[in-house]
């Protein structure tokens, strides 16, 4: 019988802001290097992405800022909740998310923090800044997209 925390991709944390800001190009699952109290912190579902952005720094890929919360039983094993966190990625994959950051506008967003398989992954994106006209132009999308969802649910009830 398979526990809920065995469930493929169980998600901790997700960047909402991410897909307001930054057209989203193309997507990398990379692992973590993590303590074990970090580990017990995100299986109680706590962390936060707001703040966290990726770097490729010699050869090698590095989250920064993201805030993994001290886990209460921790004590004196708790590490600071926004050092920097080492990213595991094949070289090929580092070496494309460094290409593309080194395009004009272009930065490695993180969007989801999961566990999958028992280990926690991190969904990487490699997005290009929105300007205002963008964003506005996204939400005027969406809210003519639930204005005919709306529209056609009316439409079968009759009414």
């Amino acid at each position: 019988m398979a526990r809920e925390t065995d469930t493929p991709d169980r998600w901790i944390a997700q960047n909402r802001r991410a897909s307001h800001d930054y057209f989203i190009l193309e997507t990398v699952e990379a692992g973590l290097v993590l303590a074990g109290t970090e580990v017990k912190s995100l299986r109680h579902g706590r962390a936060s992405l707001a703040e966290a952005y990726a770097v490729v720094e010699g050869g090698e890929a590095w989250i920064m800022q993201l805030h993994i919360p001290p886990y209460e039983q921790g004590n004196r094993w708790n590490l600071e909740p926004t050092r920097r966190r080492k990213l595991l990625l094949h070289r090929t994959e580092i070496e494309r998310l460094e290409k593309a950051v080194a395009q004009k506008g272009q930065a490695i967003v993180p969007l989801k923090l999961y566990f999958s398989r028992g280990y926690a992954k991190l969904l990487l994106g490699v997005g290009k800044g929105k300007k205002t006209h963008d964003k506005r132009h996204t939400i005027a999308e969406r809210d003519a997209e639930r204005e005919m969802r709306r529209a056609s649910r009316a439409g079968e009830r009759g009414g």
